[in-house]
């Protein structure tokens, strides 16, 4: 069943992240999918304030993915960044980022993941961001498997 939340400005979307980076643990695969601008890297960048990983959350467009380690003082959970926009449904090219390694340890966040990165886990989030005419953010929550049972950041 899909919950959805408002967000009215980019900061509610990073705060929606932070607190959503705040319940993920090492395992956890979050799908993000939604038009340019929807706020998807907004959100990653608010999970890894959450995570409290290292290094500047942008998006991985041209390096596919990128790894943020833990900070000192952070939960010690590394966040694998990945931009599947790339790789246009190639799930060869998914394969060779051995994302399914990064599955043991560390939170993966795959933007563009709808429709290319489900079989990575069927336990994973999906959360679809839609921009409405008047520049608001909406996040559809859509979760699947064991996320079926757990706490969502409303």
């Amino acid at each position: 069943m899909a919950t959805s939340v408002t967000l009215p400005e980019v900061a509610d979307t990073e705060e929606f992240g932070r607190r959503l980076g705040g319940l993920v643990r090492g395992g956890d695969l979050v799908l993000l999918s939604g038009p340019l601008g929807a706020g998807k890297t907004a959100l990653v960048r608010g999970l890894a304030a959450g995570l409290g990983v290292s290094g500047r959350v942008s998006s991985p467009t041209f390096v596919i993915a990128r790894v943020h380690d833990p900070a000192p003082g952070g939960r010690g959970v590394p966040l694998v960044h990945v931009d599947a926009y790339r790789l246009g449904g190639h799930l060869d090219e998914l394969d060779d980022l051995d994302l399914d390694t990064d599955l043991v340890d560390a939170v993966v966040a795959v933007e563009w993941g709808e429709g290319v990165a489900e079989r990575l886990s069927p336990d994973h989030l999906l959360i679809t961001l839609e921009r409405r005419d008047d520049d608001v953010r909406v996040a559809h929550l859509h979760p699947h498997g064991a996320w079926a049972g757990r706490d969502l950041p409303l």
